[in-house]
């Protein structure tokens, strides 16, 4: 069951003497779950004790250039959580419908009892110079990476304050950081969500609940490891290869890593979920291989 303020601050304590299960009890609501990065948030919090809520689209969309998780794939995140002895129930859920994200807390509520942790995950991305983009293009994006936050974010946060307890975690970019070029939408849309999440850490200071922002550079999952992206840093190839981008990407930040693994921007969302960081609200934590040493 889902904490009372009481017995949430007793269990913090608890979590730091038990850091294999630290964060028992918990209920973890990820959007965007079914693979990549959210899967890798799944199934680490189900290692250290928590009950997951999966929820993913299931299907492509029209102006996204390469394919998006399948309900084969939600159902492999929910046998992988179970796995680690986790309880796990997996929605299909598209964060661009309010009433859905609504219809999931409910569900979430008669199943574990409320969501102690918010992960907006879900996200997407596609490719085109600001005055070739198309409304549909903008549209999409802005729909599912900015609104869909602002739809998840908003139908947990009653929920959380109401018990006194809960973190919230965006998953931004360092596309949102800074200007990048053929991802004008994007990088609006992720901005965009980083101004969210610090105002509504704001809204939210003193009620026990806190909400952050991760800010991933380039991960290793699929919706980098598809041609559309590979093309887009590689124009002068036909049909380019992972091998053949990883000098372009590796490029892209100091340290020369071609792409971070989920599990480094897992870790970071575990750390602003837990115990150490209760006094930490309105950051933002880049996971970007060096490039926040180029900005001012």
């Amino acid at each position: 069951m889902t904490a009372t303020p009481d017995s949430a601050h007793d269990r913090d304590h608890d979590a730091a003497r038990d850091p294999v299960h630290d964060f028992a009890g918990r209920t973890v609501l990820i959007t965007g779950a079914a693979r990549g990065q959210g899967r890798s948030h799944a199934v680490e919090f189900a290692r250290r004790g928590a009950s997951i809520v999966a929820a993913d689209l299931c299907a492509d969309v029209d102006t996204i250039p390469y394919p998006l998780a399948t309900v084969d794939d939600l159902e492999q995140t929910r046998a992988l959580v179970e796995q680690e002895g986790a309880r796990c129930l997996a929605v299909r859920a598209d964060v661009r419908d309010p009433a859905r994200m609504h219809e999931v807390v409910d569900e979430v509520v008669r199943a574990f009892g409320g969501i102690d942790i918010c992960i907006a995950n879900a996200g997407v991305v596609s490719f085109g110079p600001v005055v070739e983009l198309t409304d549909a293009q903008w549209s999409t994006m802005l729909d599912i990476d900015l609104t869909g936050v602002f739809h998840t974010l908003r139908a947990v946060a009653p929920g959380m304050t109401a018990r006194g307890w809960g973190r919230i975690i965006t998953i931004a970019s360092m596309g949102g950081r800074a200007g990048t070029p053929n991802l004008g939408h994007y990088s609006a849309a992720k901005w965009g969500a980083i101004g969210l999440t610090k105002t509504l850490a704001l809204e939210l200071a003193g009620t026990g609940v806190t909400a952050n922002i991760v800010c991933p550079g380039t991960v290793s999952t699929d919706m980098v490891h598809n041609p559309a992206m590979y093309s887009l840093f590689a124009p002068d190839m036909d049909s380019p290869t992972r091998e053949q981008v990883r000098g372009r990407y590796a490029r892209l930040n100091p340290l020369g890593e071609p792409w971070t693994d989920p599990a480094d921007v897992t870790a970071a969302v575990a750390y602003l979920a837990s115990p150490a960081a209760r006094h930490v609200t309105g950051e933002t934590l880049e996971i970007g291989a060096g490039v926040s040493a180029r900005m001012p």
